[in-house]
């Protein structure tokens, strides 16, 4: 498999979509991994299988109306592999498995299939130091976006999970790209404070745009210099509601069609004002565990 990935929105041709079947029971406080999670298994509310199942069979089917490939994890009996993003990621035309939560470890033999088509030479296995999940890296033509948190508590902040030794890994990697990484605002308590990954408050669009939430970041300069790079009239901004019910975590099958939750309508409308077709899916249940289609899916192919 020739890998290729050099931003967000060039034409989609393959990926991986994640997989909502044998996904266990609704877990325990002590074994969640993120505050919107906690809350609601709190609530009486965590997402039931059969509703993910059938939220995600709609975006596989979404992807292959528009002719692309879609691969699936191997299934693991009562394993959550519904977020692929934070397993793996493509850069240009390697693949890196990302360093994630222990437990979460398992959910790569699933994917072997797909990892095992890759050149050997383009799999690509970081030290153990080098915390990263897919869903903080965002290649974006000569760039590459990281989300990051470097402060002293990292090791008790369980939503921090890019530090700065796969920062500068990544840049060793693509010597030629330049990294810029961001400091992101954790909460393991408040969903509402929390961007979980760079996607949680940061997403290029089309060519030029990109939806934001100015308090995911946690240096006002950072935020501002994503501001200054697209053009202020070209950013989609939202707010702190907005950014908890994952407005960002939208995805691209190209520069011009874009995946959107049924419910973002001041989202959607706006896509669909500055010229973007956009296919609306349900998937309200998915981000009840602080992800969405961004979390959902990890390109393999664009044009």
């Amino acid at each position: 498999m020739e890998l290729h990935i050099q931003n967000e929105t060039s034409r989609l041709r393959a990926v991986i979509l994640g997989t909502a079947e044998s996904c266990g029971p609704t877990p325990k406080v002590e074994d969640c991994y993120d505050p919107k999670s906690i809350e609601h298994v709190l609530a009486g509310t965590y997402p039931k299988e059969e509703d993910m199942i059938l939220e995600m069979e709609t975006v596989a089917k979404v992807l292959k109306k528009h002719g692309v490939t879609v691969y699936r994890p191997d299934v693991l009996r009562d394993c959550n592999q519904i977020f692929s993003r934070d397993i793996a990621f493509v850069i240009a035309n390697k693949m890196i498995k990302a360093n994630i939560l222990p437990d979460r470890d398992k959910e790569i033999e699933a994917i072997r299939y797909v990892w095992n088509k890759v050149e050997k030479k383009n799999r690509i296995i970081l030290p153990d130091e080098c915390h990263v999940e897919g869903g903080d890296v965002m290649p974006w033509n000569d760039y590459i976006f990281i989300g990051t948190y470097t402060a002293e508590d990292y090791p008790d902040i369980i939503t921090a999970r890019t530090n700065i030794h796969a920062v500068n890994a990544i840049q060793e990697l693509f010597p030629k790209k330049k990294v810029k990484a961001f400091e992101l605002r954790k909460s393991n308590t408040d969903p509402r404070e929390n961007a979980l990954h760079l996607d949680c408050c940061f997403q290029p669009i089309g060519k030029d745009k990109a939806i934001i939430h100015k308090n995911g970041f946690l240096i006002e300069s950072e935020y501002e210099w994503l501001v200054n790079f697209f053009g202020k009239e070209n950013i989609f901004e939202i707010d702190k509601n907005e950014m908890y019910n994952m407005y960002c975590n939208v995805f691209s099958i190209s520069e011009d069609v874009i995946i959107s939750e049924q419910n973002f309508t001041r989202l959607n409308n706006w896509l669909r004002d500055q010229g973007f077709f956009v296919e609306e899916v349900p998937y309200a249940e998915i981000g009840k565990q602080e992800g969405l289609l961004r979390c959902t899916t990890m390109p393999l192919i664009r044009d």
